[in-house]
This record gives C-alpha cells, structure tokens and sequence, in this order.
C-alpha cells in the first residue's frame, strides 16, 4: 500500500492539466484500478487479515481522492489565473459615450400648449378614445346623416348579432370630452382636452391616429371677443412672436353657432414659414360659440350660460412650428427623425423659461 500511496501521489504531483488527472484517477480508483482491485481482494481474507487491511485500504483510497480534489482546484485557479491576466481591462479608462433618448414632438409641443392654456386659467380635462356615438356625435349635434358619421370616416366598433347597446366608435375629435366635463362638474367650467383621435385617412398631411387639443369656457357673459382675444395670446406665445393677425372666416360646425375658421398671417420665404409677417394666410383651427342643443345636451343651462370652444390638430401645429414636412414620419418610430426633431428630456416647456429651447 505504501508502494500505490507513493505512486500515485507523485502522479497526481506530476499531472499537468485535467486530462492527466483523470487518467491518474481512473488508473487508481477506477473499475480496473489497483486500489479498486485490492478492496474487491478483501472478501478472500480471514477476518483479522480484513480487519488490518479494510482500514488501511479506506484510507489510502480517501487520501487518493483528497489529492486529486486538491490538483485539481489547483489546476482550476491557475486557469482563472491565466484567463485573467489575458483578459485585463482598465477599469479607469473613459466609458463609451451613451447615447440620451429625446422627448417626441407631439409629446412636447401637447406640454407647451397645456402650459399657455394653463396660465389663462385652462385645467386639463380627459376622456375615453372608445366612446358612444351618443357622447361622439349626438350630444355634438351632429345629424344622423352627417358625412363624418360614416364608416368610411369613422372606426365603429364591432357589435355582435343583436347586441341593441348603442354603437361605440374610436372618437374622431376630443369634443366627447367637453360633453362629460360638463355633466360632471357644471357651468362655469374652463378646460382644455389634448389626446388622441382617429379617422379614416392617409396622406401626407393625414394619419388614421392623431393628436387634438380641444378648448372650452363657458361662462355667463362669454363673447366671441374673449374667444379672440384668447385665441391670439395663444398664437402669440406658442409662436413665440410679438404680434400676430388672426383672420376669423364664417363656417359651419354642428356644435358651435356661429362659428369661425381661424387663419393667421404668415409668410413662406425659402420655404421657411414667418408667422404675424407677410401677405400669406394659413389655416390653423376651428372655433365658435357653444350651440344651446349642445348645452342641453350636456345638462347645462343654455339661458343661463354660454361660451366658447375651438380645436386644433397638435401633429398640426407641431409641423408649422418645428418645419417638419410629413405628418406620417411622426409615427414611423425611425431613431434618426427622433433625434433630429426630439426635445432634451429636462427641456420641460414654460412661458417664463421659453417653450422651446
């Protein structure tokens, strides 16, 4: 036993990688190693002979294993050894540079719209994009045989055979939002409602989902100078001009009488628009007093109060303001177009900071 414990510790000493070790071990320990062969020698023993020799044999297979455990964690280590000193990095090297995500243009000019209306006295109001046709156009005043109530302009939610519920429909406008304001909280009543409508189209200037940000102020003695006046601040600040020509032009919308499409005074030198300056005019917005029927419609008091209300397309406004030529690159999620025309997350939009940095 002395001879084996001294063989095979030197070979274990000897190894020189994990291959060696386990030929060692099978050459010692395996099914046909020596140190296996002299246990299966014990059964032929007397007992006193297998009382001197089945300890000793246990113990030179237990020292066996232990050496080889030992080699090879050894030889482990000075792998990891070698793998790091291969693999060394600088820790106090510069880092890459890391590139800083930007904030969307609709999402920024919606905050710089909201904080104009918001120093006049506008709180934010919010409504449902799935809405009945009751809240989207009949409590509007807008007629069963009116165009935008069919479906090749409007997206009606599927109805299962003879469900009676009344039609739901992706809303076309933020409008349903004034009608639910004004259920819940009454006359006098001064919101304004950004968010996101849809309508059957596609084009350059038109996209099937898009941003609105609709206002409302009703009130006891409200005009349609107040409505003006409003209307050019806004134009003014959001601009970020001194002076601004606003041009009111008749029209008809169901749900205001009168109303009034709302043009302003620009110029397109080298394609660059110039607003409150030059000869051209631009439509921006559509705008008039509350008609009584929706009022009614809404439980207030159309003797009693009256008001305003106007909207404008965000997407809209956000391209005559920032030069950008395709309402459908807005929604193309492409990392260029976002860096080129995204906002720096911390640029958060204020009149007394600057809308726009």
């Amino acid at each position: 036993m002395d001879d084996l414990k001294s063989k095979y510790l030197g070979l274990i000493a000897a190894a020189a990688d994990e291959a060696a070790i386990e030929d060692v071990r099978l050459g010692a320990l395996g099914k046909k190693g020596e140190i296996s062969l002299k246990m299966r020698e014990l059964g032929g023993m007397s007992p006193e002979e297998r009382q001197v020799a089945g300890p000793a044999l246990n113990a030179l297979k237990d020292e066996i294993n232990s050496a080889l455990a030992a080699k090879k964690a050894a030889l482990a280590d000075t792998a990891l050894d070698e793998r790091l000193r291969g693999e060394w990095l600088d820790v106090t090297l510069p880092a890459r540079g890391r590139r800083t995500g930007t904030i969307h243009p609709i999402s920024q000019v919606t905050e710089e719209v909201t904080a104009i209306f918001a120093d006049m006295g506008f709180a934010v109001a919010e409504g449902p994009q799935i809405d009945s046709d009751w809240y989207n156009f009949d409590a509007l005043n807008i007629p069963g045989h009116h165009p935008a109530r069919a479906e090749m302009d409007t997206f009606y939610m599927h109805r299962a055979e003879g469900d009676n519920r009344p039609p739901h429909v992706l809303r076309t406008h933020t409008s349903p939002v004034q009608i639910r304001t004004m259920e819940k909280h009454g006359a006098p009543i001064r919101i304004i409602a950004p968010g996101r409508v849809y309508r059957a189209d596609y084009d350059q200037t038109h996209t099937p989902m898009f941003h609105q940000v609709e206002g409302l102020a009703i009130d006891r003695d409200i005009s349609m100078a107040n409505l003006k006046w409003c209307l050019e601040e806004f134009v003014k600040a959001y601009f970020e001009v001194d002076h601004v020509d606003l041009r009111f032009r008749a029209s008809h919308f169901p749900f205001t009488e009168p109303s009034a499409e709302v043009d302003i005074r620009c110029s397109w030198e080298g394609g660059t628009l110039k607003v409150g300056e030059g000869d051209d005019w631009l439509e921006i917005l559509g705008s008039g007093m509350v008609h009584p029927k929706v009022l009614q419609n809404a439980g207030v008091d159309p003797n009693e109060w009256q008001g305003f209300a106007f909207g404008m397309g965000i997407d809209r406004i956000a391209m005559l303001k920032y030069g950008i030529p395709d309402l459908r690159a807005f929604f193309d999620s492409d990392l260029r177009w976002l860096r080129h025309y995204g906002f720096a997350a911390l640029d958060v939009p204020t009149l007394h900071g600057g809308l726009s940095k």
